[in-house]
This record gives structure tokens, sequence and C-alpha cells, in this order.
């Protein structure tokens, strides 16, 4: 994936989001009208479980995004069924808007999504390229639509992740290019419905703005996902996986302050939902590092995987100051 941004947890990669052999499956056969389909036997239904299981231990609660991506699996499971019986239909318009705080795990549902698309055939790659508003918006005139059919081109056969869209547009300045990045991708998500899927991701209140001024692009857009910022005792479950993911563990002193931790941060400017957990798990780590050093003794590998209370106090937040 291009550019990866967003918490993802753990930390998705391209192998982790494709199917094993790379390839899409073979189209299926025509039935007769006779004819049953065992839908959890075919092999793109396995290849969906499986990917939408991952999705649920990854992430921690995102119930409502949770089950819209299913509803979403199980609308292409039926219309891949149906062709299968020749029965015809226009293709399912697959644009989405995924609006939410940040690291509340936009990206790593969109990577998800690419691997159920393909492995249900409606996108030739399990490819996720992730753009924002400088990799569309050209600087000088006849600079933007070149770059923005660069863009869509490495997306081609997967999905272009549009990360911050509401950037694009810019009321204010009627000299800016960004409407005309906007009146490209109307175009090509119109004609490439077979080819691109284009995700549009940012905040909820300025991707509310975004889609009301320009109705051509919401018309485009039929599925919404809401991605709720995380309670605190998701957080402090999201802290305990990626503590648990990178060898270390909390003692039982440390995830108290921890805890105690996320309720400071919270309260605090620019938080990040699970993406200020990582950082702030970054910095315990730097502290345990420093700790041991400064010990001069003989380390075992108690020491090395256990972060304490002591690396926890250690942030200024405690100190009364933003960490």
């Amino acid at each position: 994936m291009d550019k990866p941004k967003g918490f993802g947890f753990p930390r998705p990669s391209d192998a982790a989001a494709a199917p094993t052999d790379g390839e899409a499956l073979p189209e299926p056969e025509l039935l007769g009208d006779d004819a049953e389909l065992d839908l959890s036997a075919d092999e793109a239904a396995a290849r969906v479980e499986e990917t939408l299981t991952a999705l649920d231990s990854e992430l921690i609660g995102l119930a409502s995004v949770k089950r819209r991506v299913r509803e979403i699996a199980s609308l292409l499971q039926v219309d891949r069924a149906r062709h299968q019986f020749g029965l015809t239909a226009s293709r399912p318009t697959l644009h989405m808007s995924f609006t939410g705080g940040p690291g509340t795990g936009k990206t790593t549902v969109a990577l998800r999504m690419a691997t159920i698309l393909h492995a249900l055939g409606y996108i030739r790659a399990p490819r996720v390229h992730t753009v924002t508003r400088d990799d569309l918006v050209g600087q000088f005139i006849g600079h933007t639509a070149p770059k923005t059919k660069e863009a869509i081109a490495r997306a081609a056969g997967g999905v272009l992740f549009i990360d911050e869209a509401y950037y694009l547009f810019r009321p204010e300045n009627e000299r800016d290019y960004g409407q005309e990045v906007i009146e490209i991708l109307l175009t090509e998500m119109e004609n490439e419905r077979g080819d691109l899927v284009v995700i549009f991701a940012g905040y909820p209140d300025r991707m509310a703005t975004f889609f009301s001024a320009n109705p051509g692009l919401s018309s485009r857009v039929p599925h919404h996902l809401e991605f709720d910022d995380f309670t605190h005792e998701e957080l402090v479950q999201i802290a305990d996986l990626m503590v648990a993911s990178e060898n270390f563990r909390f003692d039982e002193q440390a995830r108290e302050v921890f805890s105690e931790y996320l309720t400071l941060r919270m309260q605090r400017p620019r938080f990040s939902n699970a993406r200020s957990v990582r950082n702030a798990i970054e910095r315990c780590r730097l502290r345990q590092a420093r700790r041991l050093v400064g010990l001069h003794r003989p380390l075992g590998k108690q020491d090395l995987v256990t972060l304490t209370a002591e690396d926890v106090y250690g942030s200024s937040l405690f100190a009364g100051n933003q960490s």
C-alpha cells in the first residue's frame, strides 16, 4: 500500500491484505434454474470470511463499521450468486466514505475492504493507493489533471483512498485547482466503475460539508461508514494488544498507571485515539530503555519485556504538561 496512514493493529501489510496466491478467483460456472448454491462452500466466501474474522481480531470496538463491512460483503456475495444463475443486474456502486477522527482504523478497514472486493472479483488487485490533496492538486494551470490521472492510474484495478478529502474543496479560493480534481473524479468514478473503487476519508463535520457542496459526488457514494472515537476501556484493550504484539508486557501497576495516563491524555488537545496510544507506548519503550541501561547490571528476559509504572510515570503529562 502506498503511504500508509492510520493506526492499524496489527500494522497491515500488502502481504497480509492479499490472498496467498495473489490471483483473483476464476469466474464461476453458470448454473441451471433448478440448481442450488451453497454460499458458504464458495472459495471466495471462505476468503471473505477469513478477512472479516481478521478484521474482528485486529480492531477493538467499531461494531457499526464491522456490521456495515459485513453487509457490503453479503451484498457482493449475493450479487456473485445471482450472476452464477444468469440473473443480470447493474453492477453495485462501491465507492465509499469513511468518516471519523484520527487513529480510528479507517486505513485498516480500507485494506481489508480491498481484500474482500478482490476475492469476490470486483477489483483486479487487493491494492490500496493512498493520496492526499498534495498528490492530486497541481501548483499551476495544466498541472492538476496529469497529477490526478496519474494517481487514478496507479490505483486502477484497486482502491483509491483519498485521505482528508475535504481539502480538495476550498470555496474561499475561486482559483483553487481542487475543483478540477473533483470534476475528474466524477468522470472516472462513473466511467471506471468496473476497475476502480474510490474511498473518501476525513473528519465527520468537514466531510458532511464536502459532500453537501458537491452533490454530484455525493450521489456516486452510496456507502458511508462512520468510525466512532474509542472509549477509554477500548483504548486500554488496544494498548494491551499493541504491547503484546511487540513482545512487551505491562506489569500490574504499569497497566493501572497507563489507564490513568489515557484518562488525562484524552482530555488534552490533538488526541488521536489508537495513534496516540501507539505513540505513548513508543515513549514508554524509550523510558524503559533508558532505565535498563542505567541499571548497570546483567539483564534477564523479564527485564527486557516488562514495562513498569516508572516507565509510564515518566511522561510529562503527569507533571501537568502536555505529552
